[in-house]
């Protein structure tokens, strides 16, 4: 399509939440610049460690992306050479974002599939070889069938990048979504500690490691920095040397440590 029809595609969808850029300078209308900066960081932060763990690329492999809104990790899969992407999300506009964008970037057809589905629901007899579960985890009410359906993929590798209860112990708090567009099944939902998360990798046979912050710009990050943000790669066997594990939660109040960043966050 030329860049007067891709505008006009893209301008028909009432809001997008991530920056794509296109042939012909075109890209999607995100005005509020830490949003953008926040998808730059959260892609160097569990992105660039996925492919770390993978010798720098995803040749060759299988990737299901759970909750994959407009396709912004699955094309990132595409780009880093992955054979397939699987891309599901509850919410139609969203898997209808997802598919004019991989149109505009003109990627094979048979490497991708969009699905409009609750992942609860999804059919998932299919094997992959790595399972992005980002944003999703802590927006359910059932984490450990979540997981359990991931492991079903025998996929090798997981990533999980959510909210997290700041509890040292083993624990789930529960919580009600702020936006009725986040809720896959019901608005109380289950978010767990990071040892929560572990002990649940563990039970289906994975090691979670939780990935240090190494954030360049903290802006549009402030969950991350309030340590209320976790990313983890969770590996059967695939060895994860060379990933710096993040500190253990202090008992000191985030805001008493960085008191720039209460600053930042009441602004």
């Amino acid at each position: 399509m030329d860049a007067r029809e891709l505008e006009q595609r893209i301008a028909a969808f009432g809001g997008w939440q991530y920056e794509f850029r296109f042939d012909g300078d075109v890209r999607t209308p995100v005005n509020d610049r830490a949003l953008v900066n926040r998808q730059r960081e959260r892609r160097r932060y569990f992105f660039e460690a996925l492919l770390r763990a993978t010798d720098g690329t995803l040749a060759g492999k299988r990737v299901l992306d759970l909750g994959c809104s407009a396709g912004y990790w699955s094309l990132a899969a595409i780009e880093a050479g992955a054979e397939f992407v699987l891309g599901v999300d509850a919410q139609r506009s969203y898997v209808e974002q997802a598919q004019l964008v991989f149109e505009a970037k003109a990627v094979d057809p048979a490497r991708y599939r969009f699905e409009r589905a609750n992942v609860f629901e999804l059919d998932l007899d299919e094997h992959f070889d790595v399972v992005l579960c980002l944003g999703l985890l802590d927006r359910v009410s059932r984490p450990f069938e979540l997981f359990e359906r991931m492991s079903r993929t025998a996929a090798e590798l997981i990533v999980i990048d959510c909210e997290v209860s700041r509890a040292r112990l083993s624990v789930f708090e529960l919580t009600r979504l702020y936006s009725a567009a986040d809720v896959v099944e019901y608005p109380l939902v289950l978010v767990p500690s990071r040892t929560a998360v572990e002990e649940l990798a563990d039970q289906f046979g994975y090691r979670a490691l939780a990935l240090a912050h190494e954030i360049a710009d903290w802006s549009g990050m402030n969950d991350y920095r309030r340590r209320r943000r976790l990313a983890f790669i969770c590996s059967k066997d695939a060895p994860l040397t060379g990933l710096a594990a993040a500190d253990q939660p202090s008992l000191v109040p985030w805001w008493m440590r960085d008191p720039r960043a209460l600053l930042s966050a009441l602004r």
